[in-house]
């Protein structure tokens, strides 16, 4: 029989793609396969080849690597489909950061909302949908792995054009178990959880010990009010004490998809002060424009190591190896949300607990979140399907919509600041944005009034009109 096919789609991302291609070769029921790594440009496509090859014969490996330009190639007959793509790089990333905040908004990762993430969405989703049509061609039985940011709105738009079964994946789960593990004294593998929300913004709602099922909670809790362990995790532990759940996302992301972090000065440097990814402005950015400059003059790959270790905890092999051998793999992924969670909306991205084995993925049902919880993710949730319309259609009043509803934007900026913001974005991104050429955003100029201007005469509303009389009065 042919070698299952794995298609790793961005496959110039060399550390990443490094990482997952070691860690499928690593793992026994997967070292017998395909590895087809497309890229679109040749360079790094040839290094990363090199390298994958050199690891196959150093490690004396069944594995077949091949690579390519062409994505349909690379699609046609794969069982497996790795998407890794940044469309734009780090030079459309630098727009992201640098045009909203000479409007206020401040960010410190800028991929996931916030009118960064939105226009990552905006250049990712397309291909997206291209990549979908293509794969409902040649590989209508694959599964779709999605390693690309924005996750919730990419997952929400192959939700709407993905026929092929698909799951976004990130590690904010494992991550923050690593924390909370630290925090509460028990072994990570011996900590029971329920996780469930959107990528990103998801929630511990169940925490207990495996070993006396004890809930886990109340230590919590009282560990995040001590200064030791609060200061850590400055704007988890501050949503958590006022909305009552452990999130999965550190300082720096969360910080963005609230309001109330980042909205001031005085609140960045009350909950945002930590070094690198603790909310400093830009953190993100800055980091992978250093590795940017550093890969210009630097073989990253010609120093890693060619000898097969141990996995890391990325969920990619764990996933491909359930679905080959049949042996069952939990985790938390981003699925569409068919009644997975019943207080948000249908069809939108969530993320919950996930089963995998040989006949695919199987998400599980969560019911309500509690209702404060549903209503931080709903704020969230909102500007993501805006965000999917405008990149669908092509309509930029979606894409400043999006913006204007974006949280932390809404807090800082004027909806006249947030059309010109968003027009300008979409100019200086506009080699990657094809879908709306030829749209402008229309220009909303201030309607100045006059100080001696007579008011329309029109019947005021009755409770306006009381308004109005007891402010007479009170004069």
């Amino acid at each position: 029989m042919p070698k299952p096919k794995i298609a790793m789609i961005g496959a110039g991302s060399l550390i990443f793609c490094k990482t997952l291609a070691m860690d499928i070769l690593a793992t026994p029921a997967l070292q017998d396969v395909e590895i087809c790594l497309m890229n679109r440009t040749k360079p790094k496509l040839d290094k990363m080849e090199a390298f994958v090859k050199e690891v196959v014969k150093t490690n004396k490996l069944p594995a077949k690597v091949t690579a390519t330009l062409d994505r349909r190639k690379a699609l046609d007959g794969a069982k497996y489909v790795i998407n890794m793509i940044q469309v734009g790089g780090v030079d459309a990333f630098r727009m992201d950061y640098e045009i909203p905040l000479k409007y206020g908004v401040d960010q410190c990762i800028a991929d996931s909302i916030g009118p960064g993430g939105i226009f990552r969405a905006l250049r990712t989703i397309p291909a997206l949908a291209e990549m979908s049509r293509d794969m409902n061609e040649l590989c209508p039985n694959a599964i779709l792995l999605n390693y690309a940011n924005p996750m919730g709105a990419n997952c929400s738009a192959l939700g709407r054009v993905a026929k092929a079964q698909f799951i976004g994946l990130c590690h904010g789960v494992q991550t923050t178990l690593d924390l909370i593990s630290r925090y509460v004294d028990v072994p990570k593998d011996q900590v029971d959880h329920v996780c469930a929300g959107i990528n990103h913004m998801a929630w511990f709602l169940s925490i207990r010990d495996k070993r006396d099922g004890r809930d886990l909670y109340p230590l919590l809790r009282q560990r995040c009010e001590k200064p030791e362990y609060y200061v850590n995790e400055k704007v988890r532990c501050e949503t958590m004490r006022h909305f009552g759940y452990f999130m999965t996302e550190s300082t720096g992301h969360l910080s963005e998809y609230v309001p109330w972090f980042r909205s001031s000065e005085r609140a960045l440097k009350l909950y945002c002060d930590q070094p690198a990814f603790g909310g400093a402005s830009g953190a993100y950015f800055n980091y992978c424009n250093m590795l940017a400059e550093k890969y210009k003059s630097v073989d990253y790959l010609a120093t890693e190591s060619r000898k097969i270790e141990r996995r890391s905890v990325e969920y990619c092999s764990y996933i491909l190896e359930a679905a080959e051998t049949g042996n069952v793999f939990r985790l938390n992924g981003n699925v569409r949300n068919d009644g997975y969670i019943t207080n948000l909306p249908q069809g939108c991205c969530v993320e919950v607990p996930v089963f995998v084995d040989a006949r695919g993925l199987h998400p599980v049902r969560i019911g309500d979140l509690p209702i404060q919880c549903a209503a931080l993710n709903q704020s969230n949730v909102t500007v993501q399907q805006l965000a999917v319309e405008a990149a669908l259609t092509g309509n930029p009043e979606y894409a400043m919509q999006a913006i204007a509803l974006d949280p932390l934007t809404s807090a800082v900026c004027t909806l006249r600041e947030v059309r010109d913001m968003t027009r300008e974005m979409l100019q200086a991104q506009s080699q990657w944005l094809p879908q709306f050429a030829g749209k402008d955003l229309v220009a909303k100029p201030v309607v100045k009034i006059a100080k001696d201007v007579t008011p329309v005469d029109v019947p005021l509303d009755p409770a306006l009109a009381i308004a109005n009389r007891f402010s007479e009065l009170a004069k």
